[in-house]
């Protein structure tokens, strides 16, 4: 569970985000506080229970598996049998768990013991695997029954649900594997979400329509951005010229803030010898590696990180105090093997950019350097337009401490030192019990988009246990040797995901400073294409990214393409333009800035380019 620590002190627990490094919280959630999470999740389960018994009465052959209550909704997993059902059929389901629910009054609960259980539930071999389950661990086994409808569960539920189930909405159609193992059968998987009020309801659904309007991946291919060939595999997307050049213009900006601030960039390989993952204990920790390969009868591995790399570079000589704090920082492509169903365009990939970098710092100093990297972050945050964000302290799970390298007293140490440093940057922050990595607790920072959802983007981890595996050192003031702490840091987290980020957040809209392409020269006929030309030379001249779409088409399409790939400038050129040598000059959004002169154009792009608006 995750504590929220707000700034007038008042703290409230929610259930911490699932791993995937994104999750999404909507506004009309916090409009209802008359009801908190608990009694939300009993709503959505509630309703799991209404289609598994819908399904069960249009397909009697179905088996219902489980139905938990997920972020703003539910699913429920079903083995049809031979029957193959689609989105097309949710209307149907629908209707009939409309037609139940006036039945339902209250659900009716039983503990029953394995015998029974096996007896009641025989046709249902994943109410079996679960019954037997339970028991082995101990847990006692109960139903449940709203009407007419016996379910093995002991979630929570509501107390009317006929009065408290009838603003439910069923949203799609998956595919999931039993257990999430993919050795085990594929189920349908339906997913649904339901609120207290219509009004919810509908704010929900509205801002569905609009995030499937952003979706990425319809506008990373729209506007030529980046594809996933199946030729090249799932999880591996390959950028396009105009998706390259926005990553790189990207990376190139963040590069110079950082190098601003003292950081030194390297390069490393994309392979290492598995010993060297051995060494930092993620070959024993890590379960997203890929499986190693053999080089001259040595083993290989492609890296998952960059942190064993920048290690050797540290190591490479003896180091002084005077060169610390030591940023050794580089974008790097990482690779980490991610489950199939898990993969969501440049959102969740297999190889990655990382805008990576390893703080080498003393221990005094290790709070002073932490707020550095938190400025930092807020500058990018705000340069981007996210002005919306929360801290997570991510810590261990002192339930199961063998998931973690090192001693106690060392991650005390660390643990005290980041909620310290939050809490001097007055920012809403909330402890993650058990978000922590293996080998050390770090701060992960929420930013919310334009549309309210909330993504996990930063990253700064603090680490006393590396330094420990690579022995690291230093020669202090006394000439003394010490041991520095290492600071992980990902400002943008994932580039490939940032990227994703933004284009959702900026609707495929970018800033002008951001934009692949920042202005279109569109010359009404073939006439004026030698001007075109030589505005679009004077463009490029003045470091615009500018084209020339003399295509074979009316204008009136051209402008139209211009617009729909949301080019922030589009310049059209007639007889009159050519004769004055000016351009006609419409923004986007269909903002008519009347004529000007080229140099002029140039000098306004320019200062908004530099300021970044």
């Amino acid at each position: 569970m995750n504590q929220v620590t707000h700034q007038d002190g008042t703290v409230r627990t929610t259930r911490a985000p699932e791993r995937g490094g994104f999750f999404v919280i909507w506004r009309s959630m916090a409009q209802h506080n008359d009801m908190d999470k608990q009694q939300y999740d009993n709503l959505r389960h509630s309703c799991a229970h209404l289609l598994a018994k819908a399904v069960r009465e249009l397909w009697p052959g179905a088996h219902n598996a489980i139905g938990p209550a997920i972020e703003h909704g539910f699913y429920q997993d079903f083995d049809m049998g031979d029957v193959k059902i689609s989105d097309d059929d949710l209307p149907k389901i629908e209707h009939k768990m409309q037609e139940i629910l006036p039945s339902w009054k209250k659900f009716t609960f039983q503990e029953v013991s394995l015998e029974e259980a096996l007896r009641l539930f025989k046709h249902n071999p994943y109410k079996v695997e679960l019954a037997q389950e339970f028991t082995a661990e101990g847990k006692k086994l109960q139903t449940n029954d709203p009407g007419n409808f016996l379910d093995l569960c002991k979630m929570g539920h509501v107390d009317h649900p006929d009065k408290e189930l009838v603003h439910f909405k069923l949203l799609s159609i998956a595919g999931a594997y039993w257990r999430g193992n993919e050795k085990n059968k594929m189920l349908t998987r339906i997913y649904g979400t339901v609120f207290p009020t219509k009004e919810e309801l509908e704010t929900y659904l509205h801002q569905l329509e609009e995030a499937k309007k952003r979706d990425h991946r319809k506008l990373g291919k729209e506007q030529e951005l980046f594809l996933i060939s199946p030729s090249v595999g799932s999880g591996f997307p390959l950028y396009m010229p105009k998706g390259a050049l926005l990553k790189r213009t990207l990376e190139n900006w963040l590069i110079a803030e950082k190098e601003k601030r003292g950081f030194t960039f390297v390069w490393t390989p994309h392979v290492a010898k598995s010993e060297l993952y051995k060494q930092s204990g993620h070959w024993q920790k890590y379960d997203a590696m890929f499986q190693p390969m053999k080089i001259d009868e040595e083993e290989y591995v492609l890296k998952p990180m960059n942190c064993p790399h920048h290690f050797q570079i540290y190591n490479a000589r003896p180091r002084s105090y005077r060169e610390m704090p030591l940023y050794l920082a580089e974008n790097a492509t990482v690779y980490r093997y991610e489950k199939a169903g898990e993969l969501n365009g440049l959102l969740r990939v297999r190889a990655l950019t990382q805008d990576d970098t390893h703080a080498f710092v003393r221990h005094q100093d290790i709070g002073i350097e932490i707020q550095k990297v938190i400025d930092l972050t807020f500058h990018v945050y705000k340069t981007f337009g996210f002005n919306d964000y929360k801290a997570r302290v991510s810590i261990r799970d002192k339930k199961n401490l063998d998931k973690y390298m090192g001693n106690p007293a060392t991650w005390d140490k660390a643990e005290t030192a980041l909620v310290d440093a939050v809490k001097k940057q007055h920012v809403e922050y909330f402890i993650g019990d058990g978000e922590a990595a293996f080998y050390g607790p770090k701060i992960d920072v929420m930013v919310k988009d334009t549309l309210g959802r909330e993504w996990q983007l930063t990253t700064i981890q603090l680490d006393f246990i590396q330094p420990e595996n690579f022995d690291m050192k230093f020669t202090n003031e006394k000439g003394e040797e010490e041991r520095p702490a290492v600071l992980h840091i990902a400002i943008l987290g994932s580039v490939d995901r940032f990227l994703g980020i933004l284009i959702e957040h900026f609707a495929g809209a970018f800033p002008t400073w951001l934009a692949p392409v920042q202005a279109v020269v569109i010359p009404i006929s073939q006439d004026q294409n030698e001007y075109a030309e030589k505005v679009l030379g004077e463009l490029k001249a003045g470091g615009i990214r500018a084209e020339n779409w003399n295509e074979a088409e009316s204008m009136q399409n051209r402008i139209r393409k211009a617009a729909g790939e949301k080019v922030p400038y589009i310049l059209v050129v007639g007889k009159r333009e050519a004769e004055g040598e000016t351009v006609a000059v419409r923004k986007r959004g269909n903002v008519d800035l009347g004529a000007m002169r080229v140099e002029k154009f140039v000098q306004n792009v320019k200062e908004e380019v530099e300021k970044k608006v």
